[in-house]
């Protein structure tokens, strides 16, 4: 049976194949240089495989995170340990995840906070990091624009581990756009000498927001100084052809 946003086994390899450790989008080297003035621990909640948690690791940062797919996590450990590096890393969801910490900053790349998609939830959530950073802490997370709604799902794909052959196919299900909101069925093989050895089926849900939606949900948690940047640029403002929008709330 298919379940939302859940990054099971397969979904997690291939996540790990097409996104590996410090495969940077821009966002590796943005985090660092935002948070290279961090006096203090820096939560990364939907850590995933730590494709930006060990980078940060390795420059110095104290970063500890938490995702809700053991299967990530898995992958994220077994980095970490080749490495020679120690994260704190716990299996827990953004809406009951707790810390005995209070936090420099959260980080959020890569758009996951969009996997919250009812909003009255993800503006709970909001509040949850609020009250988890420290007086002056700061909120760095990134959001697709509001037009990736209309985007048309991605192409099939493959990607060859060894000896198999991993393949996703994405099939569009549903887009509202009153809700602002996109479930795509992800549909992932696991090929092995030419013969099926397993298939995977997922939801893969989105919730998408407006610039100025977001910023007032935001100061609606208690944050202030709002910062909005376009594609990992420091000042430069969001505008129509921007692909990345990375909000910096205190």
């Amino acid at each position: 049976m298919s379940e939302t946003n859940r990054y099971g086994p397969l979904a997690s390899r291939v996540y790990h194949l097409d996104k590996p450790i410090g495969r940077s989008f821009g966002d590796i080297e943005y985090y660092a240089e935002r948070l290279a003035e961090c006096p203090g621990p820096v939560l990364e909640p939907a850590v995933g495989n730590g494709r930006v948690l060990i980078p940060l690791l390795e420059r110095g940062l104290d970063v500890r995170g938490f995702d809700a797919s053991e299967e990530m996590l898995t992958y994220c450990r077994a980095a970490c340990a080749r490495r020679g590096l120690s994260a704190s890393l716990e299996q827990q969801g953004f809406e009951t995840f707790s810390q005995a910490l209070a936090f420099a900053a959260i980080i959020i790349p890569a758009g996951s906070f969009q996997l919250i998609t009812d909003p009255g939830r993800a503006r709970a959530v909001l509040r949850r990091f609020r009250a988890a950073l420290r007086p002056g802490g700061r909120l760095i997370l990134d959001l697709e624009p509001l037009s990736a709604l209309s985007a048309p799902p991605g192409a099939a794909r493959h990607w060859h581990d060894g000896a198999d052959l991993l393949t996703l196919t994405e099939q569009r299900v549903e887009s509202d756009p009153v809700c602002q909101t996109t479930c795509s069925q992800l549909r992932y093989e696991l090929w092995r000498d030419g013969a099926l050895v397993a298939t995977e089926i997922d939801l893969f849900a989105l919730r998408f927001w407006g610039v100025l939606e977001f910023e007032l949900a935001l100061r609606e948690a208690g944050f202030e100084e709002i910062e909005i940047a376009a594609d990992y640029r420091r000042g430069v403002r969001p505008s129509a052809q921007a692909g990345i929008f990375t909000f910096v709330a205190r």
